[in-house]
C-alpha cells in the first residue's frame, strides 16, 4: 500500500463525514423542526417514546444530536427524565439507519435489481439533481432537498473511495498481523470507544469499519466488541453538551452513558456465553459491510428490550450518580432556561425556543402598561412598584434574547427561522419600549397623586377614551406577534392613525379649557405626558405589526408601508380607520 493510497483513504474519509455533515444538515431544515418538536409532547408511554426518538435520528441522521437536543429539553425542565430514557433508547435505534445505507456499497451481483441499488449507479443521478436543485431554484424546500441529495452522494462517494483506498491491505502481511493484536475483546472495544470519541459520532465510526471490512482481515470475533465501543463512545458528546447544565440535565446525559455500558455488558456476556455451547462458526468469517449493519441494529434492539422495562431503575440510578445538591447554584433564572445554549446546534428548536420566551416578554409588557394606565384612575403605590419591576425584568428579557439571537443568527438557518428571527430582534425592542411608557406613565400618576391633583371630569372622559383605544391595539399587537396573523396585523395602522389624531384632538380641548379657566398648566403638563406616551406606545405596535407583514417578504419599512396605504387604494386600511375613528369618537 503506497502513500497514495493513504492520502486517498484519508481524502475518502474527509468526504464521507462531509457528506454526513451535509446530508444530516439538509434533513435537519428539511424537517423544519417539526420532528424536532414533538419530542417536546412527548406522552409518558415509553413505547412511543422510543419510536418517536428512532423515527427523528433516522430522519436526522443523529442519535447525538438528538440526544443533546433531549439534554438541553431536560434541562430547561420542558421534558422529564423518565420521558428522555425512552428518546434517547429510540435514538439509538434509528442511528442504525445509517450502517444499512453504506452497507450497499457491498452489494454484489449481476441481476437488474441488485446492480440497481448499487451506489454507482444512482448516485450520479442523485448528484445531477441535487446540483439542478440547487443552482435553479430558490425555494428554501427544494434547496433543503438538493443539500440532501449531494450530501448522500458525496457520503457515498467518501465511502467508496475509503474501501478502494484500503482494499491493498488485504495483500499486506503486515496489516493482518496487526489487526491479530486487536482479537482481544476488550482491546478491541476500547478501539472502538477511542475511535469514536474522537470523530463523535458513532454512524461515522461503523462506517468506518464497513470501509475497512472490504480487505477482507475484519473478522467478525473482531468487529463486534468494536461496534460496542462505538456504541459507548458515541455518549462522549451528550456528556460534553451535560457541562453546566442542571442537575436533570447531567442525569440525561448519564442515563445516555448507563444505557450503552449497560446493554453492552449484557449483550457481551450473553453473546459469549452462548458461544461456549454454540460455538458460532461465523466468528472467523471475513466480516462484510451487511453483516455489521445487522450487528449494528441487534445489538442497539436488544439493549433497548432488555433496558426499556428497567427505566425507573436507570432513573433512579442516575439520581443516586448525580445527586440533588442542598443549595444549587441556578445560573440561568427560570425565565431563560429555554434559551439554552445546546439549542444552538438544532436552530429551528432555538427560534421556537426565543419565540416562546419573547411572547411571555410581550405578556409583560402589556401587563405593566395597563397596570400604570390603572393607576391613572386609582393610584396605589405597591402597584406602581409593580410596575417598575415589571419593567426591570423586561429589560433582562431583551438583552438575554438579543444576546441569544445573535448568536443563534451565525448558524445555518432557514428561510423561515431567518425571518422569525429578523422579527424577533426588531419587535422586543419596541416591546421593551412600551413597559418604559409604562414607567412613565405611571410616574405621572403617582406626581398627580402625590400633588393630589385631579383632571376634570371632562378630561378624565377623554382620557378614559383614549386609553380604550391603547389597550385595543396593545391587545391586538400582542396577539399578532404571538398567532402571526397578518390580517389582524393589518387592524393596527388604522388604528395607530386613530390614536394621533386623538393625542391631537385631546391637546386641543385641553387648550381650550386652559384659557377659560378650566384648568391648570400643571395639570396640563401631566396630560400631555400621558397623551405623548400613549402615542408613542402605539407608534411601537405599529412597528410590531409592520415587521411581521413586511419581514417575510425580506424588507422593512414602515415610512414606506404607511406612505403606500395612505396613498393607495387598500379597501381594508379604509374601512378600518372609518371603524375605529367612529369607534372611539370624543364626544
Amino acid at each position: 500500500m503506497s502513500i497514495f493510497n493513504v492520502l486517498t483513504m484519508i481524502g475518502g474519509l474527509a468526504l464521507f463525514l462531509f457528506g454526513m455533515h451535509i446530508m444530516g444538515d439538509g434533513l435537519t431544515k428539511a424537517s423544519g423542526g417539526k420532528l424536532e418538536k414533538i419530542l417536546e409532547k412527548l406522552t409518558s408511554n415509553k413505547i412511543y417514546a422510543v419510536l418517536l426518538g428512532a423515527g427523528v435520528t433516522a430522519i436526522i441522521q443523529s442519535s447525538s444530536a438528538t440526544t443533546v437536543m433531549v439534554v438541553g429539553f431536560v434541562n430547561s425542565g420542558l421534558m422529564k427524565l423518565s420521558q428522555a430514557i425512552g428518546v434517547i433508547m429510540g435514538a439509538n435505534i434509528g442511528t442504525t439507519i445509517t450502517s444499512w445505507l453504506l452497507s450497499l456499497i457491498g452489494l454484489e451481483g449481476d441481476n437488474l435489481i441488485v446492480t440497481l441499488c448499487k451506489p454507482e449507479s444512482f448516485t450520479p443521478i442523485l448528484a445531477l439533481i441535487g446540483v439542478i436543485l440547487l443552482m435553479f431554484t430558490k425555494r428554501q424546500k427544494y434547496q433543503n432537498v438538493g443539500n440532501i441529495l449531494l450530501g448522500f452522494t458525496v457520503l457515498m462517494f467518501g465511502m467508496s473511495t475509503m474501501s478502494g483506498a484500503v482494499e491493498p491491505l488485504a495483500d499486506v502481511p503486515e496489516f493482518a498481523n496487526f489487526m491479530i493484536h486487536f482479537k482481544n475483546p476488550i482491546l478491541a472495544l476500547l478501539v472502538g470507544l477511542i475511535l469514536t470519541a474522537i470523530i463523535q459520532s458513532s454512524s461515522a465510526s461503523v462506517g468506518i469499519l464497513q470501509a475497512l471490512s472490504v480487505t477482507g482481515v475484519v473478522d467478525y470475533r473482531l468487529a463486534i466488541p468494536i461496534i460496542m465501543g462505538q456504541n459507548i463512545g458515541t455518549c462522549v458528546t451528550a456528556l460534553l453538551s451535560s457541562v453546566g447544565a442542571s442537575t436533570n440535565g447531567k442525569r440525561a446525559a448519564v442515563v445516555h452513558l448507563y444505557i450503552k455500558i449497560l446493554g453492552t455488558t449484557s449483550f457481551l456476556l450473553l453473546f459469549y456465553l452462548l458461544n461456549m455451547f454454540l460455538h458460532f462458526d461465523f466468528l472467523d468469517q471475513p466480516a462484510n459491510a451487511i453483516g455489521i449493519a445487522v450487528i449494528h441494529s441487534v445489538y442497539n434492539i436488544f439493549a433497548t428490550c432488555i433496558l426499556l422495562p428497567l427505566s425507573k431503575g436507570l432513573e433512579k440510578l442516575s439520581c443516586l450518580t448525580i445527586r440533588d445538591k442542598a443549595e444549587e447554584t441556578v445560573v440561568v433564572a427560570p425565565e431563560f432556561q429555554a434559551l439554552d445554549v445546546r439549542f444552538l446546534d438544532t436552530p429551528a428548536i432555538a427560534v421556537a425556543r426565543c419565540k416562546e420566551v419573547a411572547v411571555k416578554m410581550a405578556e409583560l409588557s402589556r401587563k405593566a402598561l395597563f397596570q400604570a394606565m390603572d393607576l391613572l384612575k386609582h393610584f396605589d403605590k405597591d402597584k406602581a412598584e409593580q410596575v417598575c419591576e415589571i419593567e426591570s425584568i423586561v429589560d433582562q428579557y431583551e438583552d438575554e434574547l438579543g444576546k441569544y439571537l445573535v448568536k443563534l443568527s451565525s448558524k445555518s438557518l432557514t428561510e423561515q427561522d431567518s425571518h422569525t428571527i429578523s422579527m424577533l430582534l426588531h419587535c422586543i425592542g419596541d416591546f421593551e419600549r412600551i413597559s418604559d411608557h409604562a414607567v412613565n406613565i405611571c410616574d405621572s400618576a403617582r406626581e398627580m397623586y402625590t400633588k393630589e391633583q385631579e383632571f376634570s371630569k371632562k378630561a378624565q372622559e377623554e382620557i378614559s377614551i383614549f386609553s380604550g383605544l391603547i389597550r385595543e391595539i396593545v391587545d391586538t399587537s400582542v396577539r399578532v406577534f404571538e398567532t402571526e396573523d397578518l390580517q389582524l396585523a393589518k387592524d393596527v395602522e388604522p388604528m395607530e392613525e386613530v390614536v394621533d389624531g386623538l393625542n391631537d384632538e385631546i391637546k386641543k380641548r385641553h387648550i381650550k379649557r386652559l384659557r377659560k379657566g378650566k384648568c391648570t398648566i400643571e395639570l396640563g403638563f401631566a396630560l400631555s405626558d400621558i397623551t405623548t406616551n400613549y402615542e408613542r406606545v402605539a407608534d411601537h405596535c405599529s412597528n410590531i405589526a409592520i415587521s411581521l407583514i413586511q419581514i417575510p417578504d425580506d424588507v422593512y419599512g414602515s415610512h414606506d408601508y404607511v406612505e403606500h396605504l395612505e396613498k393607495g387604494e387598500d379597501s381594508q386600511y379604509h374601512e378600518a380607520l372609518v371603524k375605529y375613528t367612529e369607534k372611539y369618537m370624543l364626544p
